[in-house]
């Protein structure tokens, strides 16, 4: 018996989520386990109601499960950013999820705006690091010349540039970076420890021909890493080449492993050449601890009730989900059958079907039952 925290959020996101339980328990009736599912009120509602993001309780509870299965975050009622900020990236830091896993797969039956390439070509996994970088939330605005900031600031741009801050600028904005050594070891050891059971090939991502203070290190990490695993290839590529590559030879990278701007970046590209966000997956995985798996699209809150939503970036995050639980067959099994659904145009509209959101799930469900 597996317990698994359910999380629908915001939009659309309450019927994907159902969609995907209904396909992980026909999993579990196929491949012979239980799944104890606990629904959590977090998201737009209750914070309009309530004033609540995450409080104590809520990350009391889901610490007690492994994992968390997310729908959506985000509300045209709400300040963007607010509940983003506050619930995604809060359960992402509170739980120490520092791989952002996704795979940029394109599935047998889906189109890609890449010319002349198919499935063969567009099968890779993005690594990103996901507690570090640009992200960490240190950095601040302000106006006028009096601040505690403004000496920081003005020893950048006076002793490296040469400008007078107090004089050019009428208010001035910054957001520092942080990679650390820990972070970056982790994260590269995970991407190492993947690449071992595909291609045996790691692409580092990142820019330290400019930012050569925090991508320096970075890089140093990865070449201490990459002696660890001397039979895998290895390479540095700016994340600026990267998104050029990703579309000309997609076919060249096996595992990218990239710091967490970057990361965000590239993966968003990825999604759009394996197929569209519709049929892109994301995992925010502690090995250690709590992770949570969600579609990387948002809530789509104009499509909410609708039953129109494709569920089957869900669905397939939901198999990354078994996969991480210890049942890779049952996690095949989930991938497969989203591709006999393709084949057989059983689908939401926006991917050549005519079924909505409750009746593509019960499809797939009813090929994973047979298959």
């Amino acid at each position: 018996m597996y317990k698994v925290a359910a999380i629908g959020g915001d939009g659309i996101g309450p019927e994907i989520v159902d969609a995907g339980k209904g396909v992980l328990d026909a999993a579990g009736e196929k491949y012979g386990f239980d799944i104890d599912w606990t629904d959590f009120d977090i998201g737009a509602d209750r914070y309009l109601a309530t004033g609540d993001l995450l409080t104590e309780d809520d990350l009391k509870e889901l610490s007690a499960f492994k994992s968390i299965y997310f729908g959506s975050i985000g509300d045209d009622r709400v300040k963007p950013g607010i509940l983003e900020k506050g619930i995604l990236l809060g359960l992402r830091f509170h739980f120490d999820q520092y791989i952002n896993l996704r795979p940029v797969r394109m599935l047998a039956g889906t189109q890609t705006p890449l010319a002349g390439k198919g499935p063969e070509d567009i099968d890779f996994l993005v690594v990103r690091e996901n507690t570090e970088d640009f992200y960490v939330g240190i950095g601040s605005r302000f106006k006028g010349k009096e601040h505690r900031d403004l000496e920081v600031i003005r020893d950048i741009y006076s002793i490296k540039f040469g400008l007078d801050v107090e004089s050019d600028s009428e208010e001035i904005a910054y957001q520092i970076g942080v990679i650390s050594r820990e972070g970056s070891s982790r994260v590269m050891k995970y991407a190492f420890d993947v690449a071992m059971n595909r291609e045996k090939k790691v692409s580092s991502v990142d820019k330290a021909n400019v930012l050569t203070d925090v991508y320096g290190l970075w890089r140093d990490v990865f070449t201490e890493t990459a002696a660890c695993y001397p039979d895998v290839a290895t390479e540095f590529t700016f994340v600026d080449a990267i998104t050029m590559w990703f579309v000309k030879n997609p076919e060249w990278f096996d595992v990218v492993v990239a710091p967490n701007m970057f990361g965000d970046i590239i993966t968003d590209l990825g999604a759009m050449i394996q197929g569209g966000l519709g049929l892109a997956p994301g995992g925010n995985i502690n090995p250690e601890g709590t992770s949570l798996f969600e579609p990387i699209h948002g809530s789509a809150p104009k499509y909410k009730g609708m039953n129109q939503a494709n569920p089957i970036a869900t669905i397939w995050a939901g198999s990354l989900l078994l996969d991480d639980l210890g049942e890779p067959e049952a996690a095949a099994g989930v991938l497969t059958a989203i591709e006999k659904s393709i084949a057989a145009k059983q689908t939401t509209v926006d991917l050549g079907g005519s079924l909505g959101t409750r009746e593509a799930g019960a499809w797939i469900a009813d090929a994973v039952r047979n298959e």
